[in-house]
């Protein structure tokens, strides 16, 4: 597929430090968070004026899933954007816990561990064509997905029975299957979840699970935008190499303790491979790829940061130090520890860890990085604040977030799902969009014109269908 949908969902750790006797349960931090979001949908299930859902997932975690993109530069965006949002929100329910005289301090993290062991996620996912074998497509992509950690994990100080470990990425550790259908208890590489929210007959959403969230907004394209050209690569029958691994769960746990990441892995071939050998052969077909089939500029820039990433991971990755997520904050770590004169085991390296993925631009050390100009920047903070309230414009996100700005301007009541609109005082008016591609809000603008002017208490609408 040439044209793809892509989506980001984002699971947040939230935390509430008491200064005092007096506590507040992180269930009721959350509903404040939620609270600025009240409309006529569920209170914990909120879609916003920029197409994208707001919603409390399993165990307490704030979710953010991005509008529908159409490219990787937007679905980076859109993904800050949710950044900015939830700070916005934060700020909301901090006044919120003050009004309840509660002493204390409220954090949210864009990060997959807490300090007790339990993961959660950063779940991409891409449209794929219906006609792709979908098993074929996973066992292709699964070797790729694995090693693509060395420039995509967010790292993590580890403890372990061995000791204190400094890892490539968060999620790895928690990956028990190549294949399931679950999201939490058998995590695994890919998920069987076939919900496309499309199409059923033309599309398939592949669903990915093994990802960390990404602070870097290089990490994060170079993440998605190199996802993209092997699944094109895929689909076009393209690849011709086998790198089937023998072990890909022992594999994508190993890969995470080399921080040299060129550890040799077993392949189910018997021949041995690095991760970056492996992804260097990815990248060499990319760039074969493109040179004969028609590839975005997007993916095309991708192509140059992977084999630049590459480089620089096959020489020295401490090179990478603005770019790649798990080197910056090693750095970060390291120079804490110098200037201190403590070891990996200090308290203190912990909290820094975990610092660096506080979401508020005031105090997480990400964000401090960035402002000193030690984290590169690939978008503006205009372009990201413009994606707080504006939806793409080239996706069906466009007729959603335009729908939700009318509605509440004429106090329409509505609820609606990733396909469907209803609105009406009973919910019975429908507009259908199964097109994710469709971008035609006039359609939109005219049911609720139609509504303005209609009496429904009056007029029997319970039939009425606009099929997109």
């Amino acid at each position: 597929m040439q044209r793809r949908i892509y989506g980001v969902e984002t699971e947040y750790g939230i935390i509430f430090t008491p200064e005092g006797r007096k506590t507040l349960p992180v269930e009721k931090a959350i509903r404040f968070l939620f609270e600025k979001l009240i409309t006529t949908e569920h209170f914990l299930n909120v879609f916003l004026e920029n197409g994208a859902r707001f919603y409390q997932d399993t165990g307490c975690h704030p979710e953010y899933a991005t509008p529908e993109c159409a490219s990787p530069r937007d679905l980076v965006i859109y993904d800050r954007a949710g950044e900015r949002i939830l700070e916005d929100l934060q700020h909301y329910a901090e006044e919120k816990i003050r009004e309840e005289r509660v002493a204390g301090k409220l954090s949210i993290f864009k990060n997959n561990t807490d300090f007790v062991g339990n993961s959660y996620g950063c779940h991409e996912n891409y449209l794929v064509d219906r006609d792709v074998d979908f098993y074929y497509l996973a066992e292709q992509l699964i070797p790729f997905l694995v090693t693509r950690q060395i420039y995509a994990g967010a790292g993590k100080v580890f403890q372990t029975q061995e000791g204190i470990h400094y890892c490539v990425s968060q999620r790895a550790q928690h990956i028990y299957q190549k294949i399931s259908g679950t999201t939490t208890n058998d995590r695994s590489i890919i998920n069987t979840r076939d919900e496309p929210h499309a199409d059923r007959e033309k599309y398939r959403r592949l669903h990915v699970i093994v990802g960390d969230s990404n602070m870097s907004e290089y990490t994060n394209f170079l993440k998605l935008s190199t996802c993209a050209i092997v699944l094109q690569m895929i689909e076009d029958n393209f690849i011709n190499k086998d790198f089937t691994l023998r072990h890909p769960v022992k594999a994508i746990k190993d890969i995470s303790y080399d921080t040299t990441c060129k550890r040799k892995l077993r392949l189910e071939n018997g021949r041995e491979y690095s991760p970056i050998e492996i992804q260097r052969e990815y990248c060499e077909m990319a760039k074969r790829y493109i040179e004969q089939y028609p590839v975005s500029d997007q993916l095309k820039e991708g192509v140059e940061k992977w084999e630049h990433v590459l480089d620089c991971l096959d020489d020295d990755p401490d090179r990478l130090d603005t770019k790649i997520d798990w080197v910056i904050k090693r750095k970060l770590l390291r120079s804490y520890i110098q200037k201190h004169n403590i070891s990996w085991h200090d308290p203190r390296v912990f909290m820094i860890d975990l610092q660096y993925h506080d979401i508020r631009t005031d105090r997480g050390f990400f964000y401090l990085l960035e402002r000193k100009g030690q984290a590169e920047r690939l978008f503006t903070d205009a372009e990201i604040e413009k994606a707080k309230t504006e939806p793409p414009q080239d996706t069906r996100a466009r007729m959603r977030g335009d729908f939700i700005k009318l509605a509440r301007q004429n106090n329409i009541q509505y609820d609606l799902d990733w396909s469907n609109i209803r609105l009406g005082n009973l919910l019975n008016v429908r507009v259908i969009c199964n097109n994710p591609f469709e971008t035609d809000t006039e359609k939109v603008t005219e049911l609720v014109r139609t509504i303005q002017r209609t009496n429904l208490r009056r007029t029997s609408l319970s039939k009425l269908v606009i099929q997109s």
